[in-house]
């Protein structure tokens, strides 16, 4: 794979999506750390579910997201067509997540330090290529708005950049 720096849209794509922090991508201790076994996920429950967004599972999170930047973008009715098309690559990409999450935590209790760390790269790659579909159709919404509404778009995701680096900064420091 090809690596490129992020481009406006690439940055913009990616704040859209799940914010992954450290705690729900690799278990913080292992069960022989903690001197216990760990407990098996939640059935039925998303491994997100501590996730600081309000919602069950990645897909109610994303609905929330989906309706809050229709608002703050001021979407259209000329536009809505290219922002269903966005919004239904939101949707997939977050149930896709979701399921990918839902296995990795499946298989915590038997994985070694070697599996875990597989397991990790897996979900980084499938998150890569999720940000790979959802570019092209933000692309296209953003290539039907207004230059005033584009620069509204571009502030939105902005401050939504800083405000997850912030959050980021702020767990790195912590731990």
């Amino acid at each position: 794979m090809k690596l490129r720096p992020l481009s406006g849209v690439a940055s913009v794509a990616i704040a859209t999506l799940l914010y992954l922090p450290a705690s729900m991508a690799q278990p913080s201790q292992s069960a022989a750390v903690q001197g216990a076994t760990p407990a098996p996920p939640a059935v039925g429950g998303s491994p997100m579910a501590g996730h600081p967004v309000p919602g069950k599972n990645a897909e109610e999170r994303v609905e929330g997201r989906i309706k809050e930047l229709h608002a703050q973008l001021q979407i259209t009715p000329a536009e809505e067509p290219q922002w269903n098309e966005f919004a239904q690559v939101m949707r997939e990409n977050a149930r896709d997540m979701d399921q990918a999450f839902m296995q990795r935590a499946q298989q915590f209790p038997t994985m070694n330090a070697v599996q875990n760390m597989q397991s990790y790269e897996e979900i980084s790659e499938q998150h890569a290529q999720r940000v790979q579909k959802l570019v092209p159709a933000f692309q296209r919404l953003y290539d039907a708005m207004p230059d005033q509404q584009k620069r509204l778009a571009d502030q939105v995701f902005r401050a939504n950049a800083e405000k997850h680096n912030t959050q980021h900064t702020a767990q790195s420091h912590r731990g």
